[in-house]
């Protein structure tokens, strides 16, 4: 009877499962996981300052990078300039970014990470953003750089304007 019973459980299981349209599993929107493609414009050129991320009220930092992580691949993490003035994060920043008045290649030269007081010492800018947009994940374009310019000229109408 116990066997019976579980055969027709998964037999049932079965049979939902393979009867579940597969569009509920390849919806190709921009809802699915992927390290985000975030691009913007600031108000100045920080392309060689580091980026820091502070609080909504700006008031602390809650992220900033080991002196390590601002090279990948023997090269700084600058961000990658596209068409009409616009920056391709390549560090992970969000609207509560802040610069710091140190370089990149300063900063991979310290030995260990300034503390709090020393880092919030060097901020130049707390509201450096003009512009900043989410355009979906990196999983999404063939040719990065090439279609972000494309939607930049497009004034960015498939992304989401996040600032």
């Amino acid at each position: 009877m116990k066997k019976s019973i579980l055969t027709t459980v998964f037999l049932l299981v079965f049979i939902l499962c393979i009867s579940l349209p597969t569009s509920i599993f390849a919806q190709n929107n921009h809802s699915f996981a992927g390290p985000p493609v975030i691009i913007y414009k600031t108000k100045k050129n920080y392309d060689k300052n580091v980026a820091i991320v502070l609080s909504k009220d700006k008031s602390t930092i809650v992220s900033y990078p080991d002196p390590k992580d601002v090279i990948k691949d023997d090269s700084y993490c600058y961000p990658t300039r596209l068409t009409k003035k616009y920056l391709l994060d390549n560090r992970g920043i969000n609207e509560n970014v802040a610069f710091l008045s140190i370089t990149y290649e300063e900063y991979a030269k310290l030995k260990k990470v300034p503390s709090t007081q020393e880092l919030e010492a060097m901020i130049i800018n707390k509201n450096p953003l003009k512009k900043m947009y989410r355009c979906g994940t990196h999983f999404e374009y063939n040719n990065l750089i090439e279609e972000l310019n494309h939607k930049i000229k497009k004034r960015c109408k498939n992304c989401q304007r996040i600032k």
